[in-house]
């Protein structure tokens, strides 16, 4: 997968189903773990996406229900959006205009930097690097668009 895709307004982009798959490698350990699931994006009274995910984490052998909910709002500058968590406080932002983005999220005294690309209009990926004293992991997860959404 080489070149961007490049997308004029991310809420739009992003509106509908996705079929998610996350690998989860904890560096210092070696542990590895995957998610597999689902994304809606769906409207939000006011403006923006509510992201919901829901699917099966399997770690150390062990298969969990997981989910997050997250808050896609328009961003400052147009076809951009201000992602935050959902009791409202701020994560990153997110701006796709040129089909790829990278942003920090600082957690306690570890740092989240992540990388978004955009491959078409039905694939995009997320890879998170996480490092600090409490964490060192790299979180790669790749979008499918769900026929029909």
């Amino acid at each position: 997968m080489g070149e961007f895709w490049p997308v004029e307004d991310v809420l739009a982009h992003l509106a509908g189903s996705w079929r998610v798959r996350r690998s989860v490698r904890d560096l210092s350990s070696g542990d590895e773990g995957d998610f597999s699931g689902t994304t809606a994006f769906e409207a939000l009274d006011g403006g923006g996406l509510l992201h919901r995910e829901s699917g099966t984490f399997v770690w150390r052998g062990v298969a969990r229900p997981a989910e997050r909910t997250l808050r896609f709002l328009p961003g400052e500058a147009p076809g951009t959006a201000d992602v935050r968590f959902a009791d409202g406080r701020p994560f990153h932002d997110l701006d796709l205009t040129s089909g790829h983005w990278i942003t920090d999220h600082p957690c306690s005294a570890d740092l989240y930097r992540g990388e978004f690309t955009v491959y078409d209009a039905d694939r995009w990926r997320t890879v998170w690097r996480v490092g600090g004293p409490a964490k060192d992991l790299l979180l790669t997860t790749d979008y499918t668009r769900l026929d029909g959404s």
